[in-house]
């Protein structure tokens, strides 16, 4: 059997995959929403989704470095990867243990398709759509909801010292047009472009992820010093970066965002 993965890369499959290795946390979920949770064999530290999952499966590593030796004692019939959350040289070795699926992951669209991805690799189409259902039936009730909220220019930070924002071709950026956010920084050729406190001054609004860094209330008031007059809230990352299932619970998590601004 062969399956093209989002990197338009072909993966051969002798059989359906039961055994399986997946180095990133949405897709994690994803899979054991699916159905697949007895069928994961190896996962990474950041897999927090379900809350005692990493108690009950081989953690092998990070999603940026693994364990290669530990990968390859688990002989798994495929691992799952991504574009942004891997590297390039963490596939090239995996490919050498087993066959390995990649996700690309910037429109809602890209959700979809991996999702139903998934569901044709594992046996699991009429799970895949159902979960897409549901997440289609959410975004379209948060769209009629949003439709009439003004737009504001926002700064959505991933990272400090130096300061990081999400900026043009990614989820994050796409979650935030949704919002009726404008990425004050898309038009920036980096993806993740490091910015200058002067620069977040002329935001109306500043997001403060909750990962990859960990931002609290004590960095919002390190904000006011700077002179800056627009609001600051504290955000759950993982409803603004994590693709897959996690989607359905994203769109309620958005209305009581704004429900909170307002």
């Amino acid at each position: 059997m062969q399956f093209i993965d989002q990197m338009q890369r072909t993966v051969t499959l002798s059989t359906v995959p039961r055994r399986m290795v997946s180095l990133v946390p949405s897709q994690t979920e994803l899979l054991v929403d699916l159905g697949l949770r007895n069928n994961l064999v190896g996962i990474t530290k950041f897999c927090i989704h379900p809350i005692n999952l990493r108690n009950e499966i081989t953690i092998v590593g990070g999603t940026k470095q693994v364990h290669l030796d530990k990968i390859k004692a688990l002989q798994p019939d495929i691992i799952l990867c991504n574009k942004e959350e891997n590297t390039l040289e963490m596939v090239e070795a995996l490919e050498k243990i087993a066959p390995v699926w990649v996700s690309d992951i910037i429109s809602m669209e890209d959700c979809f398709a991996m999702i139903k991805a998934f569901g044709e690799l594992f046996q699991k189409e009429k799970n895949a759509l159902s979960i897409i259902k549901n997440i289609e039936g959410e975004w379209r009730d948060f769209n009629d909801f949003i439709s009439e909220k003004p737009i504001k220019k926002v700064a959505y930070l991933i990272w400090k010292n130096p300061y990081m924002v999400a900026g043009k071709n990614t989820f994050i950026n796409t979650l935030l047009e949704i919002n009726h956010f404008e990425n004050s920084f898309k038009e920036r050729e980096e993806r993740y472009p490091e910015i200058t406190e002067n620069e977040l001054v002329k935001t109306q609004l500043i997001l403060l992820s909750s990962e990859p860094y960990p931002f609290k209330k004590e960095d919002a008031l390190l904000l006011s010093k700077i002179n800056y007059t627009g609001e600051v809230v504290l955000v759950d990352g993982e409803f603004f970066s994590w693709y897959g299932s996690r989607l359905a619970k994203a769109f309620q998590y958005f209305k009581k965002l704004h429900a909170l601004k307002s």
